[in-house]
C-alpha cells in the first residue's frame, strides 16, 4: 500500500537548492587523487575523436601508419605528437600512485593521500597549534636582510656568475666529450642484415635473437617495433639494457657502475596494495643474483611505462638526486616520491644502513632532448640512458632516431652493445 503525500520525508526548503544529485548509475569516484583536471579543449576534442585503438595493444603498433589513416594517407605537420599527447593527458591521471600513510623516509618528498577531508584538517589544525613560533632573532634578521639593498644586489651578482661558470663549465665538457663512437656509421654489411630483418618473408613468430642468460628472445614480429615510426615494446628494451649490463661488465672504466631495472619493476612496485609493495621487489637485488648492493651504484635506471609513453627515472646514488626525464616535457613527482622511499628501504635491508632521502633533492635538467612526433618516446628513453651510464651530456636530437633505431637493431642481432 502507497504511503499518502503527506507523509513523505521532505527536504526543509532551506536545504533543498543546494544539495547537489547525483546520477544513479555514476560510477564512484575513485580513490586516487588525480591532481588538477584542467585540459586544453583540443586535447579534449582529440580524444573525443580519436580514442585510443584496441590494436595500440598489440606486439607492435605502427603509430606513424595509424596516424597518416586517420588523415586520410596525408601525415600532419606534428607527426601525431597532438595525438599521443591527448592519449597520454588522458590517461596518465589513472596512473597517479599514491600511498595511504607517510613513511618518514622522504618527508619532502612524499605526499599523503587525503580520504576524509574533515579529519585531514582537523589534523592539520591540531600540528598548526602544535609547531613553536620562530625564534624573535630570526625575524629581526630576515627584516633587516630585506631591508638591506646592497645584501640583495650582491646575492643576484652571486647567482649571475654561478650560472655563468656552470654554463662554462658545460660547454667545457661538451668540447671534451668524444662522440665519435656514439653517432658512427653503420658498415654497408650491417645496414643491408638489418634491412632483411625488417623486410625479409618468413613466419612472423620466428626466433631472431634469444639472450640466453636473461631468457629474452625477440621473434621477427616483435623486432619489428625497431622500424621507423613505431612503438618499442618490453622485449626489445629490456634485451637492450642487459647488452648495457654486459658492456659495463666488459669495460668497467669506460662506463659508469650502474644498475638497469627492467620495464617491469616499478609497475611491480607501484601496483600494491596501498600503491606501493616493496615486498613484491625485496628478492630481485639480492647480492646473490646481482653480485653487487644498489648502494655501490653510481646511478639506477628504472623506465617508467604510463601506458602510452615511455619515461626515465634516476636514482643518482653519488649525488643523492633523483631525475625524470620525459620526452614530452613532463614531470611525475610521484614516480620520485616512490622512488625515494624504495630506495631508503632497500640499502636498510640489504646493506644495513639508513639513508635520509629527504635531504636529497630532485634535478631538473633545462634543455634535454624532446620528440618531435607521437612514436619515439622509447627510443628517447633508451638514448637518455645509454649516454648517461657514459656520464655524458644529452647531445642528441630527434634528428638522430632514424640512425638509433638502426643503431640499437645492429647491436641487438649481435648480442654487443657498442
Amino acid at each position: 500500500m502507497a504511503l499518502a503525500p503527506s507523509s513523505w520525508q521532505r527536504t526543509p526548503p532551506a536545504l533543498s537548492d543546494n544539495r547537489r544529485k547525483r546520477r544513479p548509475d555514476a560510477s564512484p569516484p575513485s580513490h586516487h587523487f588525480h591532481g588538477p583536471q584542467s585540459h586544453s579543449r583540443l586535447s579534449q576534442r582529440l580524444r573525443r575523436w580519436f580514442p585510443l585503438p584496441p590494436q595500440a595493444r598489440s606486439v607492435v603498433f605502427d603509430m606513424g601508419n595509424y596516424v597518416s589513416g586517420l588523415f586520410g594517407g596525408r601525415q600532419p605537420k606534428d607527426n601525431g605528437l597532438g595525438l599521443l599527447k591527448s592519449w597520454y593527458d588522458a590517461r596518465s591521471r589513472d596512473l597517479t600512485v599514491a600511498t595511504d600513510e607517510e613513511t618518514g623516509t622522504a618527508q619532502r618528498l612524499l605526499d599523503r593521500r587525503v580520504k576524509d577531508s574533515r579529519k585531514a584538517a582537523l589534523e592539520a589544525v591540531k600540528r598548526q597549534q602544535r609547531q613553536k613560533s620562530e625564534p624573535y632573532y630570526k625575524k629581526a634578521l630576515e627584516e633587516a636582510r630585506r631591508n638591506d639593498g646592497r645584501l640583495e644586489e650582491i646575492g643576484i651578482e652571486v647567482r649571475l656568475k654561478e650560472e655563468k661558470l656552470a654554463e662554462i663549465r658545460k660547454l667545457d665538457k661538451a668540447a671534451k666529450e668524444d662522440l665519435s663512437e656514439l653517432f658512427k656509421p653503420l658498415t654497408e654489411e650491417e645496414e643491408n642484415e638489418v634491412h632483411d630483418c625488417f623486410h625479409a618473408r618468413g613466419p612472423s613468430s620466428k626466433v631472431l635473437v634469444l639472450h640466453e642468460p636473461s631468457n629474452i628472445e625477440v621473434s621477427k614480429e616483435k623486432f619489428q617495433c625497431l622500424r621507423p615510426r613505431h612503438w618499442l615494446n618490453d622485449e626489445v628494451i629490456n634485451l637492450y639494457l642487459e647488452l648495457l649490463k654486459e658492456r659495463e661488465k666488459r669495460e668497467p672504466k669506460r662506463f659508469l657502475k650502474c644498475h638497469f631495472f627492467n620495464t617491469f619493476f616499478y609497475k611491480k612496485l607501484a601496483c600494491g596494495k596501498n600503491g606501493y609493495d616493496y615486498k613484491s621487489v625485496k628478492r630481485w637485488t639480492t647480492h646473490r643474483k646481482l653480485g653487487y648492493e644498489l648502494i655501490e651504484c653510481d646511478k639506477i635506471f628504472v623506465p617508467v611505462h604510463k601506458d602510452v609513453h615511455w619515461c626515465l627515472a634516476i636514482i643518482n646514488m653519488k649525488e643523492n638526486t633523483f631525475h625524470y626525464l620525459d620526452s614530452l616535457g613532463g614531470t611525475d613527482h610521484n614516480v620520485l616520491n616512490m622512488l625515494a622511499r624504495y630506495i631508503a628501504e632497500e640499502v636498510k635491508d640489504k646493506s644495513n644502513k639508513v639513508i635520509d632521502t629527504s635531504s636529497w633533492h630532485e634535478e631538473i635538467v633545462d634543455g634535454i632532448p624532446l620528440q618531435q612526433n607521437g612514436w619515439d618516446c622509447g627510443m628517447f628513453m633508451l638514448k637518455y640512458i645509454d649516454f648517461h651510464s657514459r656520464g655524458l651530456s644529452l647531445s642528441f636530437s630527434q634528428e638522430h632516431m632514424e640512425y638509433f633505431r638502426k643503431r640499437t637493431a645492429k647491436e641487438i642481432l649481435k648480442l654487443r652493445a657498442d
